[in-house]
């Protein structure tokens, strides 16, 4: 399916801004990106359940696959947004050590 595809259940300046994510650079820009993708994904969500309700299989299945590629998007430009984000130190990155209580997580 196509990216065009895609967005053509959504409002026409959130489908422009999708696809205009090529000229996104800054790790600013790649959290908004990220945003607008959970969103889609949460709208089409909705859309799944309301057709759920109303017995339409086909708009359910079809409004399920679009918010799961939404999401897909979404984690992808999260994690390019925090990778990306050189002022961020690796302590923000990696868990501290804190003892018994983090041995007992890893179990």
């Amino acid at each position: 399916m196509s990216q065009a595809q895609d967005l053509q259940d959504l409002p026409e300046g959130v489908t422009q801004e999708l696809l205009d994510e090529d000229d996104f650079e800054t790790v600013a820009d790649y959290h908004r990106l990220a945003a607008r993708h959970f969103s889609a994904a949460a709208d089409h969500h909705l859309a799944a359940a309301a057709a759920a309700e109303d017995g339409e299989h086909e708009a359910t299945a079809r409004h399920a696959h679009l918010a799961y590629r939404h999401q897909l998007h979404g984690v992808q430009y999260a994690e390019v947004a925090t990778l990306d984000n050189d002022e961020l130190e690796d302590e923000y990155l990696e868990p501290e050590d804190e003892g018994e209580e983090g041995q007992d997580h890893a179990q």
